[in-house]
C-alpha cells in the first residue's frame, strides 16, 4: 500500500496535518503512525492493538501504511478510540473502522457528532463535516477498557467539545513504569464562549475540565497536535539517543496552566464584545 497524503483540502488547514511522516516509537508499547501535523497513536499487544484518533480521511493511506510497516496487519487492530469529535481527528476513523473491522468507543456526549459527522457546539469558523463513524460502545468517566495486557481508562474532560475525552495508562518503559496521558484538547480553538447555544455549558464545563487535569499527573503527555508536547523535539532527542526523551512530567501542567489563562482570556474578550454589542443594539 502506498504511502498517500494528499494535501489539506481546506486552504485553511496547515499543510503539516496531511504531510506524510514515518512512524516511530514513543515509549513502551506507544507509537505515532498519524501525519507530521496529526498524531495517531497506534498502541499494541500481542492481543492486537488499539487505535487513537484517525486525523483526515485523506491521511487514512499513510496512517494504514504506517501501521503495516510496523508489522502489524490492519486486521489485528481491535479497538478505534477519538478523543474528540471534530473532523482533524474523526474524520479518517470510518474508513479504518471499514478497513480494520475494528470496535470504535466513544464518550455518550460526542456519540452523536461522530454518527453523524457534524460537531456539536458553535464556533467563529463554521461547521467543518466529515465521513460519519458508528460508535459501537459508548465510555464513561473513568472506565477502563482492556485489550490483553493493554488497560486504558478514560477521563471525561470536557469544554472544547462536550464528549472531549482524556485517556490514561501505565506502560512497561524498558522496565520503568510510566504513567501516560493522551490528553484531548483543552484550548478554545474557535469554540464560542459566549451565547454558545448548541453547548451551553461549555464555560463551567472548561473550567470543571482544568480543575480536573490540575490534580493529575503524568510521566508523558500525547496530544492530537503534537507541537503542543513539543513531540518533534522529544523524537529528535530519542534519535540522538538521550533516554527516556519523551518523559517531562512538567508539561502536564505546564499545559494547563496555560490554557486555562487562555480560556479566561477569551472568555473576558467574549463578554466584553458581547456588552458592547447588546449597548449597540439597545441604541438603535
Amino acid at each position: 500500500m502506498p504511502q498517500t497524503f494528499p494535501r489539506a483540502t481546506a486552504a485553511a488547514d496547515p499543510a503539516d496535518w496531511s504531510e506524510p511522516a514515518k512512524p516511530f516509537h514513543i515509549a513502551g508499547p506507544i507509537y505515532d503512525v498519524g501525519s507530521k501535523g496529526l498524531a495517531a497513536y497506534l498502541i499494541v499487544s500481542p492481543q492486537g492493538a488499539i487505535l487513537l484518533d484517525g486525523t483526515l480521511a485523506e491521511n487514512v493511506p499513510g496512517i494504514e501504511h504506517n501501521i503495516e510497516s510496523l508489522g502489524v496487519p490492519l486486521r489485528t487492530v481491535r479497538i478505534l478510540l477519538n478523543n474528540h469529535a471534530h473532523y482533524d481527528h474523526a474524520a479518517g476513523l470510518a474508513q479504518i473502522k471499514r478497513d480494520t473491522g475494528a470496535r470504535l468507543l466513544a464518550s455518550a456526549a460526542d456519540r452523536q457528532a461522530l454518527e453523524h459527522g457534524t460537531p456539536r457546539g458553535d464556533t467563529d469558523y463554521g461547521v467543518r463535516r466529515w465521513p460519519a463513524a458508528g460508535v459501537d460502545d459508548v465510555v464513561g468517566d473513568g472506565q477502563t477498557i482492556h485489550l490483553g495486557p493493554l488497560a486504558l481508562t478514560a477521563h471525561l474532560t470536557p469544554g472544547h467539545t462536550p464528549g472531549c475525552t482524556s485517556w490514561s495508562m501505565t506502560i512497561d518503559d524498558r522496565g520503568t513504569p510510566r504513567e501516560v496521558l493522551f490528553l484531548c484538547s483543552i484550548t478554545v480553538a474557535g469554540n464560542l464562549l459566549v451565547a454558545n447555544h448548541a453547548y451551553p455549558r461549555i464555560v463551567p464545563e472548561f473550567r470543571a475540565t482544568f480543575a480536573k487535569l490540575a490534580t493529575m499527573h503524568a510521566d508523558i503527555v500525547l496530544t492530537g497536535h503534537p507541537e503542543m508536547v513539543k513531540l518533534d523535539e522529544h523524537k529528535a532527542q530519542a534519535d540522538a539517543g538521550k533516554p527516556d526523551a519523551f518523559v517531562d512530567r512538567g508539561a502536564l501542567p505546564a499545559l494547563v496552566a496555560s490554557s486555562r489563562a487562555e480560556f479566561e482570556a477569551e472568555l473576558a474578550k467574549a463578554r466584553t464584545m458581547n456588552r458592547r454589542h447588546a449597548r449597540a443594539k439597545g441604541s438603535t
